[in-house]
């Protein structure tokens, strides 16, 4: 039996419908908008081939925006916290989440060169929603964040504009989300197969209830040899060209030889009532997720991860005078919220990879996607199918 949990929209198989044993129990189309009222859009930019020519292409790029509570609620704050496994990124807006608790706005993601117009998009867009009642033209500080795209794609040619990231925003909603080449995941690498974006929701009981939980990710790290999903050793077995060295010195920041370093964004959503504190603690269990699927967070990885709470929305969009109620879990019954992040940032990683097409960009680099068939071969070599 297929559906959006284990089958994309054109048919292909994600993890679960090639048979990979991931624990847990997901939500209708196990990706973050399993979480009621979040939207998600993109913008996908893939034109010209052949050689660099900076500011013409070829062109791999794009942004994805993730609307915590819809474009209906935008207006509205979510309690949200940041952890930062490995700093060599980018993350705006994050000293005010760490100060304030809060995030506004919508989450855009990019390449590392366009995070710059990721975040004045986003302004943009917010002052032209503003009215009586709405939001505050005046001062707006919403989340962009990136990983580094310039191995496939002209980086230095800033082909994303203002315009693509307002209508990335524009054009969110409830349905599937773009998965693989596609948003800002378009041009990435993960574990020096093509990553890019990635996406997986649990359902888990916590304090008497249940809740939804999810993780979406933009992938585009790792060293091949370190790939081990499920605890198998795949990436040393797989027989799969690697990405070759990029020319001369590499930079430091997510610009490695084939996309062996690079860099990961993960936002985790939840309906589950949680505090500002508690968003930090479940946003810091993602980093659990990464090394289950191999990763070491080396030194030019830039590994940041936001998580945010849609609960409490009356409580936030209360007059500021008046003493606001909250409701939240209590810190002893959050087990179950961090175990599901685990398992939902493992698996969207997986997604992103198993998502993702071979692309050829830059002057002729190919980077080959995840085999399906030699993957689920080597999975059944070690019991895992």
């Amino acid at each position: 039996m297929s559906g959006p949990a284990t089958h994309q929209p054109d048919g292909r198989p994600r993890g679960r419908g090639l048979g990979l044993p991931f624990p847990g129990e997901t939500g209708p189309t196990n990706s973050i908008v399993d979480v009621a009222g979040v939207e998600v859009g993109a913008v996908t930019l893939v034109r010209g081939d052949g050689r660099l020519a900076v500011g013409r292409g070829p062109v791999r790029t794009g942004v994805t925006a993730i609307l915590p509570r819809g474009r209906a609620g935008f207006a509205t704050p979510v309690f949200a916290g940041l952890h930062s496994l490995n700093g060599n990124g980018e993350m705006t807006g994050s000293h005010w989440i760490l100060e304030s608790g809060r995030c506004e706005g919508p989450v855009t993601i990019t390449n590392t060169h366009s995070v710059g117009r990721a975040h004045a998009a986003s302004v943009r867009w917010l002052v032209g929603q503003a009215g009586p009642g709405v939001t505050d033209p005046d001062w707006n500080l919403p989340v962009a964040a990136e990983t580094y795209d310039g191995y496939l794609n002209d980086i230095n040619g800033f082909h994303v504009t203002e315009d693509d990231v307002v209508a990335a925003i524009d054009g969110a909603s409830a349905g599937f989300p773009p998965l693989g080449n596609r948003g800002g995941g378009t041009g990435m690498i993960c574990y020096q197969f093509k990553g890019g974006n990635g996406s997986a929701s649990r359902l888990v009981g916590a304090g008497g209830r249940r809740w939804t939980l999810a993780a979406f990710v933009q992938a585009n790290f790792g060293r091949r040899e370190l790939f081990a999903p499920l605890g198998v050793p795949a990436g040393r077995l797989l027989e799969v060209p690697l990405p070759g060295p990029l020319p001369g010195p590499l930079p430091g920041s997510g610009a490695p030889a084939g996309g062996a370093e690079g860099s990961i964004i993960v936002v985790v959503a939840t309906d589950a009532p949680l505090l500002p504190h508690q968003c930090a603690r479940v946003a810091r269990r993602v980093s659990l997720g990464l090394a289950r699927t191999g990763s070491i967070a080396s030194n030019g990885s830039g590994d940041i991860f936001l998580a945010f709470s849609t609960a409490n929305a009356e409580a936030l969009s209360a007059p500021e005078d008046e003493p606001g109620r909250l409701d939240y879990l209590p810190d002893a019954a959050l087990d179950p919220l961090f175990e599901a992040t685990v398992q939902a940032t493992e698996e969207a990683i997986l997604e992103a990879l198993l998502a993702a097409d071979t692309m050829t960009g830059i002057d002729g680099r190919t980077v080959h996607a995840l085999p399906h068939g030699a993957l689920v071969d080597v999975m059944r070599r070690f019991g895992r199918i």
